[in-house]
């Protein structure tokens, strides 16, 4: 099992999948004001991620 300093960048890249699982769902259906709000959590919970999974890389 993964020890916590890995757990973080696991929890990052699940996020990011997940978002990107979510805007491919509502793309095709749903009303257009909930594909909008879709995509701009997707936005903001893809940027969260990155930030988790790529936290410990040296500038």
């Amino acid at each position: 099992m993964a020890d916590r300093e890995q757990r973080t960048p696991l929890y990052g890249v699940v996020l990011i999948l997940v978002a990107l699982g979510a805007s491919m769902a509502v793309s095709y259906y749903g009303p257009m004001w909930f594909r909008v709000t879709v995509y701009i959590l997707t936005a903001v919970i893809v940027l969260v991620g990155g930030v988790m999974t790529f936290r410990d890389y040296p500038y």
